[in-house]
């Protein structure tokens, strides 16, 4: 079959879902899912030919503290003011969005979409940021806490300065 028989037999595989110009870009949406599959594949092989091992279970803490490292992380990388710069040549810039965040959406056609539609999704970003962390379990548990620490460490703070903010708000502040 040719170029040309498989894009027109993709096309009416997809012509149900949306108008062309609304359509996702369903090949690069492919590709990228195919890249983390194979980069966990691969990943958890090369762990396993240095001798590291799966655990037999995962640790609630280490559940709960690459869960919380997580959430953080994808917040920075798809939301905050400063990690803008990454994402400005994907994505662009709607208003301001949470404390220290913007709100972007994604730009251009295919892999720049793609990348964008990415960047812009704590949790489409969830999913890689949780398999590096697991991943990180795995060949460098000492290293991965410590940073995945830091990051819980820096929720918490937020948490707790939105909290203070809130009570300021209120009248129950210091001063």
């Amino acid at each position: 079959m040719s170029v040309d028989g498989l894009t027109t037999r993709a096309d009416e595989t997809y012509a149900g879902y949306a108008a062309p110009g609304r359509r996702p870009p369903f090949a690069s949406y492919a590709v990228l899912t195919a890249l983390f599959n194979a980069g966990m594949a691969a990943g958890f092989a090369g762990a396993r030919r240095r001798g590291h091992e799966l655990p037999e279970r995962v640790e609630t803490r280490d559940i709960v503290l690459t869960g919380v490292a997580t959430h953080k992380l994808s917040r920075l990388i798809s939301k905050d003011k400063i990690m803008a710069f990454a994402r400005a040549p994907f994505t662009e810039y709607q208003e301001p969005g949470g404390p220290a965040e913007v709100e972007e959406r994604a730009r251009g056609e295919g892999w720049r979409r793609t990348l964008g539609e990415l960047l812009v999704c704590p949790y489409c970003l969830g999913m890689w940021i949780s398999g590096a962390f697991n991943l990180g379990l795995v060949v460098a548990p000492r290293r991965t806490r410590v940073v995945a620490s830091v990051l819980t460490g820096l929720t918490i703070s937020d948490f707790l300065q939105i909290a203070y903010k809130a009570a300021e708000d209120r009248g129950l502040g210091g001063s």
